[in-house]
């Protein structure tokens, strides 16, 4: 497996992962996703020979993304990475991709010196979600209450 950083060529397959992923990924066009990749600071593919099969998209604070999660940790910190979307190819999963994906991420902040901030579904309820953030080390730091989903907000600090 190459970790490799992902490139607007890539939004079809990010897509197509992403899919695989709802409603805990959220629903997002392939345009989305290239607009979410201009807006990123981090985005990172992992590849197995030239097959993409998992990713993350990172942003820094302060872009013009209209999530109201990613608000709340805007109003909340001043330097972070906000972990947008994290997937794994539903034929690829249980093989670390994921936590290979996510100490990348980690290991980006950690040399930045800033935490890193994340939401998981908790109606409907996303439980591997949780229990895999609770391994990575994140603390939950509040609730969001939205009229479809309600979130829990993580932070994760070295």
């Amino acid at each position: 497996m190459e970790l490799r950083q992902l490139l607007p060529s890539n939004s079809e397959e990010i897509w197509e992962i992403n899919q695989q992923g709802l409603p805990g990924t959220g629903k997002v066009s392939p345009q989305e996703i290239i607009q979410l990749l201009d807006y990123s600071s981090l985005a990172v593919g992992a590849f197995f020979e030239d097959t993409l099969v998992g990713f993350v998209i990172c942003l820094p604070p302060k872009t013009a993304y209209g999530s109201l999660n990613y608000a709340w940790f805007n109003q909340q910190y001043d330097k972070f990475l906000y972990v947008d979307r994290i997937a794994v190819d539903t034929n690829h999963q249980n093989r670390n991709i994921g936590s290979t994906l996510y100490n990348y991420v980690k290991k980006h902040a950690d040399d930045a010196g800033i935490p890193v901030t994340a939401e998981v579904n908790i109606h409907p309820p996303n439980p591997g979600s949780l229990r895999f953030h609770a391994r990575h080390g994140f603390e939950q730091v509040g609730v969001l209450e939205h009229s479809e989903k309600s979130v829990a907000l993580f932070v994760y600090e070295k």
